[in-house]
């Protein structure tokens, strides 16, 4: 059974992901650069963690192969989310990440071939609605918080393909492979980028190693382990509940650490406004209304979208 101090520490693990995009702007490497560090700090202290519990990196072939091809979406999605923030600020780019829920919703039935429900189509309305009021108020962000919208999309498709993976298999040796992935979609794309941008930049300053070490250790490895652990005494809802409140703690964060740079326009944090309200009313929804498929209320354990 859940104690405070498991719910606590949630709270905790879900502000540590609401700090990867803090995280993203305070590191001077680009984006692209930042993710490649990003994996190849998180595959190596996860293959540490795999050691350590005496986990066996054995999967079979081709689930390695499907896994591995599953982390070239993360590695993506990483580059889109960090890139936003970068074009825009951390608030814009943490609003285009909300957007997850309402891609979610669309993408598990089409791939997952589940009914569509009713209320997560209202509640996409909302969402979009929600964008269209910041696009009103904040049209200078549009690049920004379009590639946030498009970070949410990748996050989401990689979300729901990776819950093929995750009742079968170790939840470490899943997101290893999948860091492999991530970084040879990257080493495969250095070459045009590099020709592109006139050459990479791939020697960090010495604040920048500690910000990757922290993004990589404590935002990703720490925060996942620790989360797949509390997973087994908190409800899926309430978990899910819990993570949907990311871009809140991020923007408030966001507006601390960075001051007047962060700061919005009163249409920016009413769009805003909109779309929290339907993020966080769909989990209620879900809890509150039976599955049309089977008629039991919708209590599916899902793994937490990591930043």
């Amino acid at each position: 059974m859940a104690s405070t101090r498991d719910y606590l520490e949630l709270h905790f693990i879900v502000l540590l992901w609401g700090f990867t995009a803090i995280l993203g702007a305070l590191i001077t490497i680009p984006p692209v650069e930042l993710v490649f560090y990003r994996t190849v700090l998180s595959a190596a202290l996860l293959g540490i963690v795999l050691i350590a519990r005496g986990t066996s990196f054995r999967l079979g072939l081709q689930t390695i192969i499907a896994i591995v091809l599953t982390g070239i979406l993360i590695g993506a999605h990483w580059i889109t989310f960090f890139l936003s923030a970068r074009v825009s600020n951390v608030s814009v780019s943490l609003v285009g990440f909300a957007t997850i829920a309402l891609w979610t919703s669309l993408l598990e039935p089409i791939i997952l071939r589940k009914k569509f429900r009713w209320y997560q189509v209202m509640l996409g309305f909302l969402t979009l609605f929600g964008l269209y009021v910041i696009f009103q108020f904040e049209f200078q962000f549009a690049w920004g918080l379009t590639l946030g919208i498009i970070s949410a999309f990748l996050g989401s498709l990689f979300t729901v393909l990776n819950g093929k993976w995750t009742h079968d298999y170790d939840h470490y040796a899943i997101t290893f492979y999948e860091m492999i992935g991530a970084l040879a979609s990257i080493a495969l794309f250095f070459p045009w980028y590099s020709y592109k941008v006139q050459g990479l930049q791939l020697v960090p300053t010495s604040i920048d190693w500690i910000y990757l070490l922290i993004l990589a250790l404590v935002c990703t490895v720490y925060a996942y382990s620790v989360s797949v652990e509390l997973m087994k005494r908190i409800s899926a809802f309430a978990i899910n509940l819990t993570v949907n409140l990311e871009p809140v703690y991020g923007i408030i964060m966001a507006v601390i650490i960075f001051g007047d740079k962060e700061r919005m326009t009163s249409g920016f944090y009413l769009g805003t406004g909109i779309i929290l309200l339907a993020v966080l009313a769909h989990p209620l929804l879900n809890k509150m209304i039976p599955s049309i498929s089977d008629g039991n209320l919708n209590t599916e354990h899902r793994t937490p979208n990591k930043e």
